[in-house]
Parts: C-alpha cells; sequence; structure tokens
C-alpha cells in the first residue's frame, strides 16, 4: 500500500522509507505510552484537565500548575495530599500520574493496604528484597488512601523501609485523610512515626486538602436543581 501510494505521490525511496520508519515510531511510541498506562494498575483513569480546579482546596490551586509540569518528578521530590475525603485527592494524584505516564514515565499506583499485604507476603516467601528492587524501576509511586486502616508493628517496619528506600531519590505521591500529628494512629510507634514524617516530607509538596466534600456539593447543587 506504501509503495503505490509513494508512486502516485511520486515519492522518493528514501522519502518512503522516512514515511514508513516515522510511522512504525509513532506506532511503537503510543503503544508504549498504552502500556505505561495499563502497567500502572490505575483503579479508574482520571485526567488532570478534568479536574474543577476551582474548587480545589487553595493549597492544591496555587501550587497546581506547577505540579502540571511533573518537574517533581525529575526532581526525585515527593507530594503528600493530606485532607478529608471527597476533596480530589485521588483524581489529582492520578491524574499526575496518567500525565507522567504520557511524557514517558513509570508509574504504579496502590493504596497502602494493598502494598502492606504484598510486603508481608514477599516476606514470608522470602522474596521481599526481589519485590522491593521490582520498584525501582518507577519514577513514580502513588500510595492511595494512607490512613484508612491502621498497621500492626510488621507492616509499619515494611512501609517505613519501603518508603525511606525512595526517600530523596524517586517520587511518591502520597494520599491521606490524618494530618501528620495523627499518623502515629497509623503505625502505632511514635519514634518511626517521627523518622517516617522526617524522611517524606523533606523538599516535598505537602499540600493541605481540607474543603467541602465534591460528593456533597454535586449531592446539594441536584438537590437545588430538583426542587
Amino acid at each position: 500500500m506504501k509503495i503505490e501510494e509513494a508512486y502516485k505521490l511520486n515519492q522518493s525511496y528514501e522519502e518512503l522509507l522516512r514515511d514508513i520508519f516515522m510511522e512504525a515510531y509513532d506506532i511503537r511510541k503510543e503503544n508504549g505510552r498504552k502500556n505505561r498506562i495499563r502497567n500502572a494498575r490505575f483503579p479508574y483513569k482520571k485526567y488532570l484537565d478534568e479536574l474543577q480546579v476551582d474548587y480545589l482546596p487553595e493549597d492544591a490551586k496555587k501550587k497546581f500548575k506547577e505540579l502540571k509540569t511533573l518537574k517533581f518528578i525529575e526532581e526525585g521530590r515527593n507530594i503528600i495530599l493530606a485532607g478529608n475525603p471527597g476533596t480530589g485527592k485521588t483524581h489529582l494524584s492520578i491524574g499526575l500520574g496518567i500525565s507522567a505516564c504520557n511524557k514517558g514515565y513509570k508509574v504504579f499506583f496502590t493504596t497502602a493496604a494493598s502494598l502492606i499485604n504484598e510486603l508481608k507476603e514477599t516476606r514470608s516467601e522470602k522474596k521481599l528484597y526481589t519485590f522491593e528492587k521490582r520498584f525501582e524501576k518507577y519514577d513514580l509511586i502513588i500510595l492511595d488512601e494512607l490512613g484508612y486502616i491502621s498497621f500492626d508493628k510488621e507492616g509499619s517496619e515494611l512501609l517505613f523501609t519501603f518508603l525511606s528506600l525512595r526517600a530523596e531519590r524517586k517520587s511518591t505521591i502520597i494520599t491521606t485523610n490524618l494530618s501528620f500529628d495523627r499518623w502515629n494512629e497509623i503505625f502505632n510507634d511514635a519514634v518511626l512515626t517521627a523518622a517516617l514524617i522526617d524522611r517524606m516530607t523533606h523538599k516535598s509538596y505537602v499540600l493541605n486538602m481540607n474543603g467541602e466534600s465534591y460528593r456533597i456539593r454535586e449531592t446539594r447543587e441536584w438537590l437545588e436543581k430538583s426542587n
């Protein structure tokens, strides 16, 4: 087909080869992008351009443009989104994750509970080192829902070690419904909690995501329209 098109367009052999190469390159690039998004294991797709920025908490509004550049990944900086449910924490984190995939970065999404379960399983199977090394390839890890459940001593120590290995080298986004002064409720160890907060917040973006829940706002707007 390409040869027939080249003949009709009076293309040279070199031009034909260039077009074939460029088409193959574009296909490979697009397949790579799709694979990165699929391998990231996002629970659903959320995009930054779908975010209603005006409704975001003030901290997120101020930092939104800066975070969109993804420079924090190049610099190995973390983002901590802390606030009550329904204020856009997970949407923002997934949106940044998908944007990172589109830019060629490798991303992995998980909940805190799922990650700790995997860490425990691999430790019992004596494969923990291999499991942790697997995460070295990810430029960005999104750890969602930290604080919804507390952990036992083993889980706390495993998560501490996992996050410490990435600190100041690779980026991690954490979403949590708890302020730092309540993190001890998750880890049940004041010393470990203080050390983790110190490492995770160093040169990081810490955003106060407290605000009105978009679910409550949408319900209120729906009720107003119904009346």
